[in-house]
């Protein structure tokens, strides 16, 4: 059954794309009604499960936080500030070995993974040097 491109799926991505910051699915509603405000929560909602599940976002599950969605579809993977929570690219492929060794050492099946780095990006490092400079 071929799934139709609604003027709502359309905005949905366009907001993702545009933002371009691995926006949750709130951030993701609050763009598109700033424009479109006829348009409910639940349906960019749905949209963007449908998208993801489609192939056409990425998400990106957060543990501990809102899910994130993902306009580059390419492989790489991400990193998260510990202390401002700015979410940005890794550029590094993901690595299919790891999901083969999890695999053999589970027993899973289709196994894929996602690596979310944590650390201090440069902003809030130059900040707190700033800080204890003064």
């Amino acid at each position: 059954m071929e799934k139709r491109n609604t003027i709502q799926k359309q905005l949905v991505l366009d907001a993702v794309s545009r933002m371009a910051n691995h926006p949750t699915a709130e951030q993701v509603y609050m763009e598109v009604v700033r424009t479109h405000p006829t348009v409910s929560k639940a349906t960019v909602y749905r949209n963007l499960a449908g998208l993801s599940a489609d192939g056409f976002l990425r998400r990106i599950q957060m543990p501990g936080g809102a899910d994130r969605f993902d306009h580059c579809l390419t492989a790489h993977q991400h990193i998260l500030c510990t202390r401002c929570g700015l979410f940005a690219d890794v550029p590094l492929a993901r690595d299919p070995a790891l999901d083969h060794a999890a695999a053999h050492a589970t027993g899973f099946e289709d196994v894929t993974h996602d690596i979310i780095f944590c650390g201090v990006c440069p902003g809030c490092t130059q900040a707190a040097q700033g800080a204890a400079g003064q």
